[in-house]
């Protein structure tokens, strides 16, 4: 899987499921700040990543997810692991 089709599945996600406004959504929006995800929602967001792309994220990963960039170069690099 590209980064591309990881891409588009979370951002499917972030705006159907999570109700984020599509214009918001970009490589370096910070998730937190930009997006306004709480703890909740990161939870969901962890559940999709597990489910659709057979990735387990370890809180100690949860750091380096700042930005959107951030989370889709995880999942691609996970799944090539």
């Amino acid at each position: 899987m590209n980064r591309q089709e990881i891409k588009a599945k979370v951002d499917a996600f972030l705006v159907g499921e999570l109700e984020i406004d599509e214009a918001k959504i970009s490589d370096d929006a910070l998730l937190k700040k930009d997006l306004g995800i709480d703890s909740l929602d990161l939870v969901d967001i962890i559940v999709l990543i597990k489910n659709e792309f057979g990735v387990k994220v370890e809180a100690s990963d949860l750091g380096r997810l700042q930005t959107l960039g951030n989370l889709y170069d995880f999942i691609k690099q996970k799944i090539q692991a």
